[in-house]
């Protein structure tokens, strides 16, 4: 198999690296122009050849393209994709609306290709652990989840990326940016959807200084003040988030990309009528299993104690640890390994490009539901 990623940014090169330690070749990156791309490449130690995604759409060696280029392209480039006939992993989100995602989910069906949306935090094992513990029925009844995903790369005004801009990054900015990730985990764990939302979001800055030449997620830079222009903003800071399942079970997610301190914090505590499952990303190999009868445990990561589908994505025996990369690394090789296998009506082990039309049907009801100030129902026929 050979691949194109799209996209120079911050998780491009995130993908071409686990795209490497998964086996797959890759075959250049692509950016917003000629020079971006090649550029890329020779940092990245790829072939120049291709610098273009029109390029890559008629390169018959190419198999699959990834797509982690800003928000608002996804949609135009994925159907491209799909309509030449190669297979798409595609970053969140999956389009820019409920319209477009519909649209991808059904062309995706027809194409006879493989689709898929880069959810990868389902990866870690321990969240496969507990997707496992909560199916065998280990957790018990499900009864309610409480959870958090937080950061501080936008806490203060100066701080400026084009995510923030409603007409690049979508109407939604925290939720749609983390809190589907976070969404999307819960509901892999619960193996239920959501159904019912109930919002309260909140932007702290109204108006941010962006940097006049430009500026790069995460790139550490602070340009001096009279280099900036004042923007209005109008996507969330940070919000709360209430839902209930199908079953009755409800939660609560917390979302702040202005929380200082926490980098790239998530959370979840599950609690069913046998046992709570707790985990927190920025400690990856531990899952604290709560008990009210016998003393509470941590399970660490190791393959030789967890269950089998846990113990195929960890890699590394126990006291080894695996962390954000290798999340990547592990969707990848779920993803290629349903191509290999060739058996379509096989379950796809991966997030489809149906579970992302999920998740911008789950945003389009949280921000109607803030709006309105009121309980939302998710459009699943949308």
């Amino acid at each position: 198999m050979k691949a194109i990623v799209v996209g120079t940014g911050f998780i491009g090169p995130v993908h071409v690296e686990a795209l490497r330690r998964a086996g797959v070749e890759v075959v250049g990156i692509v950016g917003s122009s000629a020079e971006k791309s090649i550029a890329a490449a020779e940092r990245l130690g790829l072939p120049c050849d291709i610098t273009t995604l029109d390029q890559a759409l008629a390169d018959p060696a190419v198999d699959c393209i990834h797509l982690t280029s800003p928000n608002r392209l996804h949609f135009e480039q994925a159907k491209a994709v799909l309509l030449a006939g190669k297979h798409v992993l595609c970053e969140k989100p999956l389009a820019m609306n409920s319209v477009e995602s519909k649209e991808l989910v059904e062309l995706a069906s027809r194409s006879g290709t493989v689709a898929g949306v880069a959810y990868n935090i389902r990866f870690y094992p321990l969240c496969h652990e507990a997707a496992q513990r909560v199916a065998e029925g280990r957790v018990g009844d499900f009864h309610h989840v409480t959870g958090s995903y937080v950061q501080d790369w936008l806490l203060k005004p100066t701080d400026f990326n084009w995510r923030v801009l409603a007409d690049d990054g979508g109407e939604l900015r925290a939720i749609a940016d983390i809190g589907t990730h976070w969404l999307d985990l819960i509901q892999f764990i619960a193996g239920q959807k959501i159904t019912d939302v109930c919002a309260d979001l909140r932007t702290i800055y109204p108006t941010r200084q962006k940097p006049v030449g430009g500026a790069q997620t995460f790139s550490g830079d602070r340009p001096d003040a009279a280099d900036t222009e004042d923007v209005a903003i109008t996507t969330e800071d940070c919000g709360s988030v209430m839902f209930r399942f199908a079953s009755g079970a409800n939660g609560c997610l917390w979302v702040s990309q202005t929380t200082a301190g926490r980098k790239n914090c998530l959370r979840f505590e599950i609690a069913g009528s046998q046992s709570t499952l707790a985990f927190n990303s920025e400690s990856p190999n531990e899952l604290w299993i709560g008990h009210r009868d016998q003393p509470s445990e941590t399970l660490l990561r190791d393959p030789a104690l967890m269950s089998q589908q846990a113990g195929k994505i960890a890699n590394y025996p126990g006291g080894h640890n695996e962390g954000f990369p290798d999340t990547f690394k592990q969707l990848f090789r779920s993803f290629y390994g349903y191509i290999a296998s060739e058996d379509r009506p096989a379950r796809r082990p991966f997030p489809t490009f149906e579970d992302g039309h999920h998740e911008v049907l789950l945003c389009e009801a949280i921000l109607k539901s803030h709006r309105k100030q009121a309980w939302q129902s998710v459009n699943a026929d949308g």
